[in-house]
C-alpha cells in the first residue's frame, strides 16, 4: 500500500506560488518567534488534558479539526450563493453563524498545531495568520450587512474567501505532505 503522504515525482516538478509559500515557510527561521509565543498561549490554554484531547477529537477517534472547518467554511459559501440570488438577509445570517462557528474550529486548530513538529508549527503560525485575515474579513462583512451595505459585505465575504482559501490550502499541507498531525490525541502541547 502506497503512503498517501509521498508525493510523486511529477507532482514535486510543479512548482505554485502556494506552495513555494508552503515550503519557504517550512524552512523560515524567522517563523520560529511566532511560533514560540503562540506554543506559550498553546500550553496554557491546553493544560487540561481532557479538553485537550477532546479538541484533538479523542471522542471520534481521529482528529477534530477538518471536520470543523467544513461548518463556517460552508457556511461562508453558502452565503456568498445566496449573495448572488439577491438573498441578503439571509446571506447575512449565514455569514455571522459562520464567524461564530469559526471559533470552535480555532480552538480544535490549536490543538492539533500544539502536539506538532516544527515544519508543521511553522507553516500552521502561516496558515492561522491568513485564516486570521480571512475571519476578520467574514466579521466586517458582517457588520457591513448589519449597517445595510450589503455590497460591501458581500465584497468582504469574496476577500473572506480568497483568505481562507490560501488558509486551507496551507492546512491541507501540514495534512498531507507533511504529515501532521500526530494521530494520538493525548499527547502534550510541545
Amino acid at each position: 500500500m502506497t503512503d498517501h503522504r509521498q508525493v510523486p515525482d511529477a507532482a514535486r516538478a510543479v512548482r505554485t506560488p502556494l506552495l513555494r509559500l508552503a515550503h519557504a515557510a517550512e524552512e523560515a527561521d524567522a517563523l520560529d518567534a511566532p511560533v514560540a509565543l503562540v506554543g506559550g498561549w498553546a500550553r496554557r490554554l491546553l493544560a487540561d488534558d481532557r479538553l485537550r484531547a477532546t479538541l484533538r477529537g479523542a471522542p471520534l477517534g481521529h482528529a477534530l479539526h477538518p471536520l470543523m472547518t467544513d461548518v463556517p467554511l460552508g457556511l461562508w459559501m453558502s452565503a456568498s450563493v445566496l449573495d448572488l440570488g439577491g438573498h441578503s438577509r439571509a446571506a447575512k445570517r449565514l455569514v455571522g453563524l459562520g464567524v461564530l462557528a469559526a471559533l470552535p474550529t480555532v480552538a480544535t486548530g490549536l490543538a492539533d498545531w500544539s502536539v506538532s513538529g516544527d515544519r508543521i508549527r511553522r507553516v500552521g503560525v502561516v496558515h492561522a495568520a491568513g485564516n486570521a485575515v480571512g475571519l476578520a474579513l467574514y466579521s466586517a462583512s458582517w457588520l457591513a450587512r448589519r449597517r445595510g451595505h450589503h455590497r460591501s459585505g458581500a465584497l468582504a465575504a469574496l476577500a473572506g474567501a480568497t483568505m481562507v482559501g490560501v488558509g486551507g490550502y496551507l492546512g491541507g499541507h501540514m495534512a498531507y505532505p507533511l504529515g501532521g498531525p500526530p494521530e494520538d490525541p493525548t499527547l502534550p502541547p510541545r
